[in-house]
């Protein structure tokens, strides 16, 4: 198995354990997810929801990158950050999806999330994966066996090739497909 295949085994574990631990503390204390629910809207969601799509399209392309980049060079932390992303995000869209199946059918819950998930949570999953792969060369360039530089050289060029147009074309399918998506299920 891969270096890159192990990694992005243990970013897809640890994000459905988050995403998990988020949706069952919110079902035992549906307050969690009201209060995550009005910090996104107030953070993040909040104006992209009132945009036009192509507006949309680029505050919700950016807010991914950002996560993205963040899981990537958090790398640099020893991974520690990496990990912090990843199970912050993890919990947070736990707690949404709980918030949302609570009022909600479970066919509305997947094409809210499917279809722009299919784009956005590789991106997620290949950004941690490269974290932790950033991570394990700094310590093995401490141990003097590797060039942390030069692997995170290839790691960034993999980030540009793979992931940037991932994230782009999720937020583009999360601003214009899904809506519509909605609108006929509703």
């Amino acid at each position: 198995m891969s270096d890159f295949a192990r990694n992005a085994g243990v970013v897809v574990v640890l994000l459905a354990v988050s995403v998990g631990f988020g949706a069952w503390t919110t079902m035992q204390d549906p307050t969690v997810g009201e209060q995550l629910i009005s910090l996104l809207k107030e953070s993040i969601m909040g104006e992209a929801l009132d945009s036009s799509g192509p507006m949309m399209a680029v505050m919700l392309f950016f807010n991914n990158l950002q996560a993205c980049v963040l899981m990537f060079v958090g790398g640099a932390s020893l991974g520690l950050l990496t990990v912090f992303i990843i199970s912050t995000n993890g919990f947070v869209i736990g707690s949404v999806l709980e918030m949302v199946r609570k009022d909600h059918s479970v066919l509305y819950v997947v094409a809210a999330i499917v279809p722009h998930g299919l784009f956005e949570i590789p991106a997620f999953i290949v950004s941690g994966a490269l974290g932790l792969m950033l991570a394990k060369a700094l310590w093995r360039e401490w141990e003097g066996k590797e060039d942390a530089s030069a692997l995170a050289h290839s790691y960034g060029r993999i980030f540009l090739l793979a992931v940037v147009p991932l994230v782009a074309v999720a937020a583009c399918v999360e601003a214009f497909i899904t809506p519509e998506i909605l609108r006929v299920i509703i």
